[in-house]
C-alpha cells in the first residue's frame, strides 16, 4: 500500500484542532485522548509532536499571541499611539479565543510568539525614553488591562429580566437587565474608556520622568525606529 503524500498529522493541525476545541468547549474538553479522537487518530500519534498536554496547551496559546499585530513597534508611530494599536490588536485577538486566556496569563514562558510581543512592547517603550523598570511595568500593566477585558464580560453578567432587579434592593440597577442584549458595545466602550484613562495617565508619568529634551518629545516620540 502507497504511503500518503502527507503525513497525517502535523504540529499545526494538531495545535489548530486543539484551540477549535478549546474555543467551543473551555479548556476542561482538552485531553490527548479527545483530542486523537477529533483528529481521528489513535492517542499515542500525538505524543511524536507534543509529549504532554500542557506542551499542546503551550502551543496553542502560542498560535493566539502570533495573531497580534506587532507593527506599529516598527514604522514610527509615536509610543502613546503604537501602545494603544497594540492593545486593541491584542484584545481582538483575545476576544476571539477567549478561553485560553488563563493559559496566557501564566506569561511568555518560553512561548516564541509571547516573547517576540514582550520583546516589542518592551524594546518599544525603552526606545521611546521610558527607562528600563517603566518599561516592564507599562507591559505588565497592559496586559493586566487586556487579558481581564478579554476574560469575562461585565455587561454579559446581567439577565436580560427586569425583574431580577428589584428597586428596593438595587435602586440603581433599573436599566440593568438591558445590558445583556448590549453586551459588545458596552464592553467594547469600556475597555476604549478603560484604554484611554491608562494612556492619558502614562503620558503625565512620562512627562514627569523627562528631562527636557524629553518633555518636549512628549507622547509623539517614535516608539522605535523603523527599520
Amino acid at each position: 500500500m502507497a504511503r500518503p503524500r502527507k503525513p497525517l498529522l502535523s504540529r499545526d493541525l494538531i495545535v489548530d484542532t486543539a484551540r477549535e476545541l478549546v474555543d467551543a468547549e473551555g479548556l476542561a474538553a482538552l485531553s490527548t485522548r479527545r483530542l486523537a479522537a477529533e483528529l481521528g487518530v489513535s492517542g499515542p500519534s500525538l505524543y511524536n509532536h507534543f509529549r504532554t498536554k500542557d506542551q499542546i496547551l503551550e502551543a496553542v496559546a502560542d498560535s493566539v499571541s502570533a495573531l497580534v499585530d506587532l507593527s506599529m513597534f516598527e514604522d514610527g508611530r509615536p509610543w502613546r499611539t503604537a501602545l494603544h494599536d497594540w492593545a486593541v490588536s491584542y484584545r481582538a485577538a483575545l476576544t476571539e479565543h477567549p478561553n485560553i486566556v488563563p493559559v496566557l496569563a501564566r506569561g511568555p514562558g518560553r512561548r516564541p510568539a509571547g516573547l517576540r510581543l514582550a520583546d516589542a512592547v518592551f524594546g518599544a517603550m525603552t526606545a521611546a525614553g521610558w527607562p528600563p523598570a517603566q518599561a516592564t511595568s507599562i507591559g505588565a500593566l497592559m496586559r493586566y488591562f487586556v487579558q481581564g477585558s478579554a476574560l469575562g464580560s461585565f455587561a454579559g453578567g446581567f439577565v436580560d429580566d427586569e425583574t431580577a432587579y428589584d428597586p428596593a434592593d438595587y435602586p440603581h440597577l433599573g436599566q440593568a437587565h438591558l445590558l445583556a442584549d448590549r453586551q459588545q458595545q458596552v464592553d467594547e466602550r469600556a475597555f476604549a474608556t478603560g484604554l484611554q484613562a491608562l494612556l492619558d495617565g502614562l503620558a503625565v508619568q512620562y512627562e514627569s520622568l523627562a528631562g527636557p529634551e524629553r518633555r518636549a518629545a512628549g507622547p509623539d516620540r517614535p516608539a522605535a525606529k523603523a527599520r
